[in-house]
């Protein structure tokens, strides 16, 4: 399992805390978006295997084959050419689908923090804000004054 699908069920598990219909809407469209995108990642891997066995075939047709580009073969090597380029437009076409998929997930995690975070609000109260903590650039407007400078010590007037 990946951090990416870790997250996204220890999103799953904190939002099944609030039962709402906003939370059951977001689990519905996240299991949606999870499947989508496992059905275009098989997609992408079939058209990958797909290509691998044309080009082997062509290369067997290049290697094995007399006369390779002029014998009469020729409608082999254009059938497995053309399921090569099918296969290979049809690879793009399909890691376009996946990378929308994956940017559909990445909103609905989003939300899903959207929605933990008001969660946690409403049984846990507003946050306290931590002050802000000063970077001090010198030495002297730390001490407030001027600073000897053997001992890097505050001269005290």
């Amino acid at each position: 399992m990946s951090a990416y699908q870790r997250e996204t069920t220890f999103l799953r598990e904190v939002i099944a805390y609030d039962d709402t219909a906003e939370r059951h809407r977001l689990e519905e469209t996240i299991t949606q978006a999870q499947r989508d995108e496992c059905c275009v990642r098989c997609a992408v891997w079939l058209m990958v295997l797909v290509i691998a066995l044309a080009v082997t075939g062509l290369g067997y047709c290049a290697v094995f084959l007399e006369d390779f580009p002029g014998n009469n073969s020729q409608l082999v090597v254009r059938l497995l050419f053309a399921l090569a380029l099918g296969a290979l437009i049809s690879l793009l076409v399909y890691v376009g689908f996946w990378v929308v998929y994956r940017r559909e997930l990445d909103r609905r995690q989003e939300e899903c923090r959207r929605l933990v975070a008001l969660l946690l609000e409403s049984r846990l109260g507003k946050p306290r804000t931590r002050p802000i903590p000063v970077v001090v650039k010198d030495q002297e407007s730390l001490c407030g004054g001027p600073v000897n400078a053997g001992t890097e010590a505050c001269v005290v007037p």
